[in-house]
């Protein structure tokens, strides 16, 4: 466990210096901290609160990172398309389907191209449900394992179609 020991910091101050002139300073403040609460005692050296420090850094990119998944409503070039149309994702993770282009979208699962005993009406959006503006996100999150197909309802005929499968 990290801990910290109590110590007096000097912090010497710096007025500049003048073109041929000496430097000169100023008397040097001294900073006592506090003395840590009854029965707290703290004791740490640099390294191992500079291994504390990465280690939560890294922990909350990770956090940040993991158990999400982008899908694109249009392509940046115009194209009506899921991108990309075809993701592999864990049991669990969340799936953010995000306009982009061409919208309105929405996104349906294919009742019958989803793993048997999925509830298609509880992953979907409604058919008349439409994201119609720049940013607008669904967000789905599959639990049991297989091969989902969804399909944008406007724009099927288009072929904006994708393909998920759930490990």
């Amino acid at each position: 466990m990290a801990s910290l020991t109590s110590a007096a910091v000097t912090i010497p101050s710096f007025t500049g210096l003048k073109s041929g002139s000496p430097a000169r300073s100023s008397a040097k403040p001294s900073i006592a901290p506090a003395a840590p609460p009854k029965g707290v005692v703290a004791k740490a050296s640099l390294k191992e609160a500079g291994v504390a420090a990465v280690a939560v850094a890294a922990s909350a990119v990770l956090a940040s990172n993991a158990l999400a998944v982008e899908v694109l409503l249009g392509g940046s070039d115009g194209s009506l398309a899921f991108v990309p149309n075809e993701i592999t994702v864990a049991a669990g993770e969340e799936i953010v389907f995000k306009n982009n282009a061409g919208f309105p979208h929405n996104v349906v699962f294919d009742e019958d191209e989803v793993p048997a005993g999925v509830n298609v009406t509880a992953i979907s959006m409604s058919e008349e449900d439409l994201l119609n503006a720049p940013n607008e996100t669904y967000k789905v999150v599959l639990k049991e394992k297989g091969t989902y197909t969804f399909y944008c309802s406007p724009h099927q005929g288009a072929g904006m179609v994708g393909k998920v499968t759930v490990n």
